[in-house]
């Protein structure tokens, strides 16, 4: 609150400081587009290009509104910066986009110039200038061109092969990166547990043992294979993408792929745990054979009967072993 407090209100604003808020913002937002630029230029290319070109837009706003400035007030403009104003819009990081894939990066594009336009608009409505209030009026409109010239950048520059070459690259990225290691957490989760779970399940028939056995190996298959994932392969020569990423997609479905018959032996009457426990792994193994189709392109029967079959062989293995 004290933080908030020290904060200038957007109506506190004078028109040299909504002047140069302005040109601080034009600044910060052409810096941005060239870090995402920068970021998109290997496997992007033309994407990288359409963002080179907002900045340059960017640049050429910014000098405008410094000649406004230098005419109206003179050469010494105000320090004043987003975070200086109270209720004014802000930017995300960089570095919590970047990762977020290219579909990602574009609509952040967009709604960076909406905002803008919009804080041009509400500042105009704000001031009794004639001359402010069209200064405040032309840069509203001339980010609503921003948006315009965005498309007519795409246009130029990301035909529909490019855009379905880039799209490729992107799911295919999507694909190492969460898809493959989320896939192969899951299995295992699915799998591995079986035996311990069904095996305690049978050797004690107590639920509240069973869901405890099932919840640490559950837990401990997760963390096993979530550092595992992380530790193989910095994903710089295979092109992976983050460990990171990579360890918590593996470590999290993992686990998920255990708890999901774990859960049910939280219900006292140990066969209707049980039997509930035993659907729940059938569908377990079909969203597994699912996914491995629409993902991984795997023939659905064959991913059925690998799955389906391997799953079954483990379960039978865990009661037979929890009934002798």
């Amino acid at each position: 609150m004290r933080f908030l407090a020290q904060r200038k209100k957007f109506h506190e604003l004078t028109e040299q400081e909504i002047i140069a808020l302005a040109i601080s913002s034009e600044e910060d937002d052409a810096r941005i587009y060239r870090s995402y630029a920068e970021m998109l230029r290997d496997e992007f290319p033309a994407t990288a290009r359409i963002f080179e070109g907002m900045a340059a837009e960017e640049d050429e706003h910014r000098a405008r509104l410094i000649a406004l400035h230098q005419d109206r007030f003179g050469t010494t403009i105000p320090l004043i910066r987003r975070e200086h104003v109270a209720g004014y819009y802000n930017r995300r990081p960089v570095w919590l986009v970047e990762n977020l894939g290219i579909d990602r990066i574009r609509t952040e594009a967009t709604a960076m110039e909406r905002d803008a336009e919009r804080f041009y608009l509400a500042a105009a409505k704000r001031t009794q200038d004639a001359g402010t209030r069209k200064l405040l009026g032309d840069l509203a409109a001339a980010e609503a061109g921003h948006q315009g010239t965005a498309k007519d950048l795409e246009a130029q520059h990301v035909d529909d092969d490019v855009r379905e070459d880039e799209d490729a690259v992107s799911k295919r990225q999507f694909l190492l990166t969460w898809v493959q290691p989320g896939l192969a957490g899951l299995m295992d989760g699915s799998v591995s547990t079986l035996a311990p779970i069904f095996a305690t399940a049978f050797a004690t028939q107590d639920t509240w043992t069973t869901f405890l056995v099932g919840v640490a190996a559950s837990v401990g298959a997760g963390i096993s294979m979530g550092f595992t994932e992380a530790a193989s392969d910095d994903g710089e020569l295979s092109g992976r993408g983050s460990p990171l990423k990579r360890g918590i997609a593996s470590g999290v479905m993992t686990t998920v792929g255990g708890l999901g018959h774990a859960l049910p032996y939280l219900i006292p009457d140990f066969w209707t745990a049980t039997t509930l426990a035993i659907l729940i792994v059938f569908v377990e193994l079909w969203a597994i054979a699912w996914i491995q189709n629409k993902y991984m392109e795997t023939p659905f029967f064959r991913a059925v009967f690998q799955v389906v079959l391997g799953g079954a062989l483990v379960l039978a293995a865990g009661v037979l072993i929890g009934s002798g």
